[in-house]
């Protein structure tokens, strides 16, 4: 099975105050993505990586670079890794990048800020793609109770008021990489194309997106070291993450 990575780092992380795309913030003195590519590089699983990067974004395009001389010099084998303009919502930048790569049958789609993912992650999605499924994610346990909550008839008591509780044990939080067999995922995206503003704005994953056509999704462990980083007390936890359990 050859298998291609999509790596999204065309966000622009204004939540976390650099005035710089997210994937360009320094993580212990290296861009975000510097440690995305590590990760997928280490699980062995891809056979090319296509990182969809602000557009006209030179900086992130050095950072693979570097990565990739990197690899290479340290004598391990590196996929190629190609580097596309992203677009101006998350599944245009992951429709770009499905364009590019090309001769793959299954496709991993990445945050590049969940940049600490460790390569077991990658390889568990891979296996459960290479058994049969046509979609795959990373998930873990919801240790916290959610609440379902409704606008509230009385504002002056508080602005939402709780509807329902469900039950936690049924339910998940979702990480990435999430794969796909590649037919599955390019017809997904061809089908959301069609959608209006709002369909597209409920969207929040790729997984969303097959889901919609009745594919069955699969769900496998992630990881606690699969943070999302989005803002500052993110990005700390993440560098305390990095020296207790290294890169």
């Amino acid at each position: 099975m050859q298998t291609g990575v999509i790596i999204v780092a065309a966000g622009s992380g204004e939540r976390l105050g650099y005035g710089i795309p997210k994937a360009q913030v320094p993580l212990a003195g290296e861009p975000i993505l510097a440690y995305a590519l590590r990760g997928v590089i280490a699980s062995g699983i891809a056979d090319a990586i296509c990182v969809a990067v602000p557009r006209h974004d030179e900086a992130l395009r050095q950072v693979c670079a570097e990565v990739s001389q990197a690899a290479a010099a340290d004598g391990g084998e590196c996929p190629p890794i190609l580097a596309v303009d992203g677009g101006a919502s998350r599944a245009d930048s992951v429709r770009e990048a499905l364009v590019t790569l090309q001769g793959v049958d299954a496709i991993l789609v990445h945050d590049a800020a969940r940049a600490l993912t460790p390569p077991e992650v990658f390889q568990r999605v891979t296996t459960a793609l290479a058994q049969g499924g046509q979609a795959v994610i990373p998930v873990r346990e919801m240790t916290d109770t959610v609440k379902v909550v409704e606008h509230s008839d009385n504002a002056a008591i508080a602005p939402e008021v709780v509807h329902e509780t469900p039950d936690r044990t049924r339910m998940r939080v979702v990480q990435t990489p999430q794969g796909f067999a590649r037919e599955a995922l390019t017809r997904a995206h061809a089908a959301a194309e069609l959608f209006d503003d709002q369909q597209a704005a409920a969207v929040t994953d790729d997984a969303m997106l097959v889901e919609s056509m009745s594919v069955p999704v699969y769900a496998v462990p992630g990881s606690d070291l699969s943070l999302k980083i989005t803002t500052e007390t993110d990005l700390v936890l993440a560098e305390a993450l990095l020296q207790k359990y290294g890169s």
